[in-house]
């Protein structure tokens, strides 16, 4: 792999996010860290000693100008995007005839709408990039959705239909962008171990009358592997698709679950 080989994550100053910039440059690449939470971002810039291959740059996906801004940054720095992680998304919990159109809003304005843009705007570059020596794409995109996008949950509504429309976004501009070069695919994690995970796992406990020890035990035995999936499991997966091994890969929403959902 070229040492300057770039990717760009979103929401990479936290969580899952965080651990796909982690991997990310432990496999060579040159990493924009983009995130809303600019401290965030620059905290694990700083993590991985700053410099050329590690930046942070701050980044609203539910602004357009903000994806604008961030991602022509990494262009005029470097020329291009070879990978682009579009993993930035929001959670909350609420029973189904309790959500306001707010909840809904904010569900599918950061993680459906959010993933459209940063999509839209990264792959109009992309496709005009030429491919590097020896390669016949010019660019690859990698999706976060969830479990929740195979199946509803209880609670979940609003955000199981976010990620299942990240989905469809997934196929439908693989369609489009394959022919150009450029691959579209997606990760869909289980249980994971994260903040996001600790406020859902909290509200979870209000809504079924647990614990939070209890919701996570039940967590644990839904996942065949016995355990909660750790970010850097994802990341593994992200790794994949983002290398070589994966090029004849595009319009797939790769299961990263323990076994919790099998579709």
């Amino acid at each position: 792999m070229p040492d300057n080989k770039i990717a760009f994550v979103t929401g990479g100053g936290s969580g899952i996010g965080r651990s796909i910039v982690r991997r990310l440059h432990a496999d060579g690449f040159h990493v924009w860290i983009g995130d809303v939470d600019e401290d965030g971002a620059r905290a694990v810039a700083t993590e991985l000693g700053g410099g050329e291959r590690a930046r942070a740059v701050r980044c609203d996906v539910t602004d357009r100008t903000s994806l604008e801004d961030a991602l022509g940054a990494a262009y005029e720095t470097g020329g291009r995007i070879d990978v682009l992680s579009a993993n930035a998304g929001v959670s909350s919990m609420r029973p189904f005839l309790d959500i306001t159109d707010e909840d809904w809003d904010h569900n599918f304005e950061v993680n459906t709408k959010g993933a459209f843009r940063t999509i839209q705007v990264a792959a109009r570059r992309m496709v005009r990039q030429e491919p590097r020596a020896g390669m016949r794409l010019r660019g690859k995109v990698i999706a976060t959705a969830s479990m929740a996008a195979r199946q509803g949950a209880p609670f979940l509504a609003h955000y199981s239909a976010s990620k299942f429309a990240v989905t469809g976004l997934v196929h439908a501009a693989t369609k489009e962008l394959a022919p150009l070069g450029v691959t579209v695919n997606a990760v869909n994690p289980g249980y994971v171990r994260t903040s996001m995970q600790a406020r859902e796992v909290a509200w979870e406990g209000s809504l079924r009358g647990m614990t939070a020890e209890q919701v996570l035990e039940d967590y644990v035995s839904q996942t065949p592997l016995g355990r909660l999936e750790e970010p850097d499991d994802v990341a593994a997966v992200v790794s994949f698709l983002a290398g070589p091994d994966s090029d004849f890969l595009t319009g797939e929403s790769i299961e990263v679950n323990g076994g919790a959902f099998i579709y």
